[in-house]
């Protein structure tokens, strides 16, 4: 009789939890190997120039160091992103502060750290840019270029439209505009980013606290001119990533790699909390304009959204990350005409990468502080101005997608604001706010994540995963989704055990090696449960379909009989081993050149309220009590599924109120953990996780992703929420104390409001001038 295993949607224990609450796992900077040797990296002070010296100081045994620059590089002088712009080592020109130039390597620590310093650039200065409006600038220096005939500082654009908005402006009763923008964001894993070399006969490898190991795969084959068998990536025990460990493993494990090539040893490089902050990537800085067009009665007519985000010196990952920024912009809201015009600028800052959201948490924010402006504004609550506006299935989306699952925000929307007292804590902090020093308010957002890569994404990965029963016949998950607090390893093996209808505890997971595992894609953009849970899925059932057609296992069958049938299929035929490959599903489609169709195969959908406190004596925004309600398919794991959500959420609220990056020419200046501020779990409120279950077809037992979505709504919900509070719009984040003492103290400026607003002057339904 075979045996009922509900694995799937409980709260199985943690994959790897015993080994870490013990201490058995092993970070990069545990492990050891011999003869291993340390390395280091010497930066440019200056955000833009040439170099025309490189001196090495007096008082150092230079001949005892390896030193490697741009011409030890036996491949190409790049590090493969999406365009071959970054090199690899600086070589005549620095366009970024801290671009690495030299790299040096010693068995003592303390003596490479002098090193470091005892080594002298001399520069001939250049003009540099630092911010989105300088970048734009008709008389801007030029200082990003390609042979496209592209615009001058600009890495990528997209158009995205949707019927005709240029009609829509004579009969609108108003005519809303907003300017938004989000600075900086460091990811702040516990663990830095760190790697180790080693470099033989074999070819290179490298071992990394890393997300993507077939990145870094690929990255080693460019650098060092080697084919992909003489390449190996093997992810170690990874303490926190949120995208910072995306795509900058890449840089130094080259880095090391060239190193250990010309030690003929192993090297370790494991940055400090200093140089990891000012050198690594962040989330990038964003402006987002809104012109909406609006109908006296609260429906959207169309509008306009320009969507701009600091990329940094080079492209990296910004046009994916504009790409998911931009299709997020229009949120969960029909729009009958809208034009998105979106970009991706060069500055002379450190590039700007991955972060958990991926440029959604950025058009998101502006899209909600915008939507209660449009409320307010035609004299509607923002719950009723959203309510008339909002997607059901069988409506479309910004891009033309037929949302086809079930949605109901109206609902959504009722509970969040029903489970958080909204209305009663509204009416309540109107009265107490009269006379108390602390001013209360209440706020929320509704959004939308899509889950997967964006378009054809999928299909280019073409994804593929295996399961094979080891030597005890247990199955083995070979995937190169990597694990890093987020709960990969436990979701995967829950799915395989559901399917398999063996205990949780039967079930391996390979360690993310490119020379054993597939290349499944990488653990980015909310795919994992969905995508590759799906194919671990599929490729279980495919391990029983092999069983059973060569007659070792029945229909029905116990755990035990599982484990002799497997052993018997070993031994028969040697291996037993099942795959499962992308199919990308025949009714989802998606045109790159236009711009249109379906975007993402499902997508998530929420509604976060947030009750925030203004202290107006010392100016101080808190966040008091947080509801995240999200619809998010089928939760595979209860806990993991809430400790995302509260970690996004957490993540959000230092996005919104406490995280600022200041940066000076180019240079981040809080480096450190003592000025630059993150909430601490003090600072945090009770954040009330709330889930709604409409399995997907699309993902392993229904599940859609969820790892990004608690990173959209917290910015925007809280900064409506203190607006509902001070009555004052404050149009960016960070909000900190100083900028609201700048407008506190000058009640009859403007520096919290950018927005402007006009009445439609052709409309036939005018009703008069905009409040």
């Amino acid at each position: 009789m075979a045996i009922k295993t509900d694995i799937v949607g409980a709260p199985a224990l943690r994959y790897e939890g015993e080994a870490k609450v013990r201490g058995r796992a092993q970070y990069i900077d545990d492990l050891h190997l011999p003869r291993m040797i340390h390395g280091a990296t010497v930066r440019s002070k200056f955000a833009r120039g040439r170099i025309t010296a490189i001196r090495y100081g007096d008082g150092i045994p230079w001949d005892e160091f390896i030193v490697v620059t741009a011409r030890d590089i036996p491949g190409e002088n790049t590090i493969i992103h999406l365009f071959k712009d970054h090199p690899c080592l600086a070589v005549e020109f620095v366009n970024h502060p801290e671009e690495p130039i030299v790299l040096l390597a010693h068995p003592d620590k303390a003596l490479l750290r002098k090193a470091v310093d005892a080594v002298t650039i001399e520069y001939e200065p250049l003009p540099a840019v630092f911010t989105i409006e300088e970048s734009e600038a008709l008389d801007a220096p030029v200082i990003w270029n390609n042979d496209a005939g592209d615009s001058p500082n600009v890495f990528k654009t997209y158009l995205m439209e949707k019927g005709n908005v240029d009609e829509v402006w004579d009969v609108a009763d108003y005519i809303i505009e907003g300017e938004y923008s989000t600075g900086a964001q460091e990811q702040l894993y516990i663990e830095n980013n760190g790697v180790i070399a080693q470099y033989n006969d074999e070819g290179v490898t490298v071992w990394a606290s890393m997300q993507c190991p077939y990145y870094l795969h690929h990255a080693l084959q460019v650098c060092f001119g080697l084919p992909e068998d003489r390449c190996r990536a093997i992810q170690v025990e990874t303490g926190g990533a949120f995208g910072g460990k995306e795509d900058y493993p890449s840089v130094i494990g080259c880095h090391a790699a060239l190193l250990a090539m010309k030690a003929g040893v192993p090297v370790k490089m494991v940055y400090d909390r200093m140089e990891d902050m000012a050198a690594t990537t962040k989330r990038h800085p964003s402006r987002t304009r809104h012109r909406t067009a609006v109908s006296k009665d609260g429906k959207l007519l169309g509008g306009e959204i320009e969507f701009a985000i600091d990329g940094g010196a080079y492209v990296t990952l910004s046009p994916v990350v504009l790409s998911r920024g931009t299709i997020h912009a229009a949120g969960p809201y029909h729009w009958p005409h809208l034009r998105i015009r979106a970009k991706a600028v060069a500055t002379n800052c450190p590039p700007h990468g991955a972060f958990r959201g991926f440029g959604a948490p950025q058009s998101i924010f502006g899209l909600e502080r915008h939507m209660d402006l449009v409320a307010k504004t035609v004299g509607l609550t923002p719950e009723e101005l959203r309510r008339r506006n909002f997607l059901h299935t069988g409506g479309t989306t910004a891009t033309g997608q037929l949302i086809k699952d079930p949605i109901d925000m109206d609902a959504m929307l009722m509970r969040a604001l029903t489970e958080s007292g909204y209305h009663q804590k509204r009416a309540e902090f109107t009265t107490s706010n009269a006379t108390s020093p602390i001013k209360r308010g209440m706020g929320f957002a509704a959004f939308m994540h899509g889950a997967g890569f964006t378009g054809s994404g999928e299909r280019r990965l073409n994804s593929l995963v295996a399961i094979e029963i080891d030597h005890e016949g247990h199955p083995e998950i070979l995937v190169s989704s990597t694990e890093f607090g987020q709960g990969t390893n436990t979701i995967l093996c829950q799915v395989a055990a559901q399917t398999l209808k063996i205990p949780y505890s039967d079930i391996r997971i390979a360690q993310p090696d490119t020379k054993r595992v597939p290349n499944s894609g990488p653990t980015v953009a909310s795919r994992t449960a969905m995508i590759v849970g799906k194919l671990v899925e599929t490729a279980s059932e495919n391990l029983l379909t092999c069983m059973r057609t060569a007659g070792v296992l029945g229909q029905e069958y116990t755990p035990q009989q599982f484990c002799h049938a497997a052993m018997e299929y070993r031994q028969q035929h040697g291996t037993l081993r099942a795959e499962a490959r992308y199919q990308a599903p025949g009714d989802i489609f998606w045109d790159d050149d236009k711009y249109r169709g379906d975007a993402y195969p499902a997508y998530a959908w929420a509604i976060y309220v947030a009750e925030v406190a203004v202290d107006t004596r010392t100016y101080m925004a808190t966040c008091e009590n947080f509801w995240a309600l999200q619809e998010v398919g089928k939760v595979l794991n209860p806990t993991l599924a809430k400790g995302q959500v509260e970690g996004g959420v957490a993540q959000g609220i230092g996005y919104a109120l406490y995280e600022k990056c200041v940066w000076k020419d180019g240079v981040m200046a809080n480096n450190q953990m003592t000025n630059y501020i993150m909430p601490t779990s003090a600072d945090l409120p009770a954040i009330h996780v709330l889930f709604d279950e409409v399995p997907s077809i699309h993902g392993a037992f229904g599940a859609k992703g969820i790892g990004e979505l608690p990173m959209d709504g917290p910015a925007p919900a809280i900064l409506n929420a203190i607006e509902a509070a001070t009555g004052i719009r404050f149009n960016h984040c960070p909000l900190l104390p100083e900028d609201i003492f700048e407008v506190l103290a000058d009640p009859g400026g403007t520096a919290a409001d950018s927005s402007h607003l006009e009445p439609a002057i052709a409309g036939p339904n005018f009703t008069g001038t905009a409040p």
